[in-house]
């Protein structure tokens, strides 16, 4: 019999997760399939519960100085329903294709990061919004979501640590974008992916983040397709997207895709992603 806790306050979070080694849960999406998995091919241990769904803190996303504050328990159908400017575009476009309707009701934001699958839908757009991740312990901390991510399905989330928030920081002029290849439409895992978000100042690009996803273990930033890009008229983006653009991602052959095919639907949706941002 495992135990089930669900606090109502942060700080009885944290108690628990000083003391017991348990799976903290959000909306459980992804977590629970994964035990179902584990069960199935013999492994009887699991972990006990911190559900945290009834810390208030934790729920809705706040307008600040700096920018926006998700809370951990913003659900997918929750960002959607938000007023959110264009620089939300992208992240706002893949809550519209994660899972089913039942799982953009449950899964939240923070959660689909946690997980840290290299084809997480919300993560480029994450690391294109430049967003950090606010953690609380016994040493509160904020990280970027690059650093946060530390390997396939790992990240810096340390044993007696709660993520709480996400951070997403203002850029005036700026909207956001996203693209990704699976083989359907709907209800389907990413064979490439791309977030993006652009501003423009005076007709020309004055900052520019671009993010591909599910052709690595992480997803990664574009450094030097946005230095590229400074300057640029934006109608003129896309064609400045050269292969060597790509060449520290590292996809792999699977059943889904091999990694030639996913290094080369990846530029041709970076292509894409440019031509209607600048649209």
């Amino acid at each position: 019999m495992i135990a089930y806790h669900r606090p109502t306050s942060l700080e009885a979070a944290l108690a628990i997760r000083r003391v017991a080694d348990v799976a903290v849960i959000a909306g459980g999406t992804d977590i629970y399939p994964a035990a179902a998995t584990r069960r199935a091919w013999g492994e009887p241990t699991h972990k006990d519960v911190l559900d945290i769904s009834a810390i208030a803190d934790l729920h809705g996303i706040v307008e600040t100085a700096a920018g926006w504050r998700i809370g951990a328990m913003v659900t997918w159908t929750g960002l959607r329903a938000a007023a959110l400017p264009p620089i939300w575009g992208g992240l706002c476009a893949a809550a519209a294709e994660v899972g089913g309707a039942q799982v953009q009701n449950r899964g939240t934001i923070l959660g689909n990061l946690i997980t840290a699958s290299p084809a997480g839908d919300g993560i480029p757009n994450l690391l294109a919004l430049d967003a950090s991740v606010e953690i609380a312990g016994p040493v509160p901390r904020l990280v970027p979501v690059a650093q946060f991510l530390t390997g396939y399905r790992a990240t810096a989330l340390a044993a007696e640590e709660i993520a709480v928030a996400l951070h997403v920081p203002r850029l005036p002029g700026a909207r956001g974008g996203f693209r990704k290849l699976g083989a359907r439409h709907y209800l389907v895992i990413s064979i490439a992916m791309v977030a993006g978000v652009l501003a423009v100042t005076e007709g020309r690009i004055s900052a520019a983040r671009l993010a591909v996803g599910a052709c690595g273990p992480v997803a990664q930033r574009l450094p030097a397709l946005e230095a590229a890009l400074i300057g640029v008229a934006p109608g003129e983006a896309a064609a400045c997207v050269r292969p060597a653009h790509l060449e520290a991602l590292t996809p792999i052959d699977d059943i889904r895709a091999s990694a030639a095919y996913r290094r080369a639907a990846a530029l041709t949706l970076l292509r894409d992603l440019l031509v209607e941002l600048a649209a």
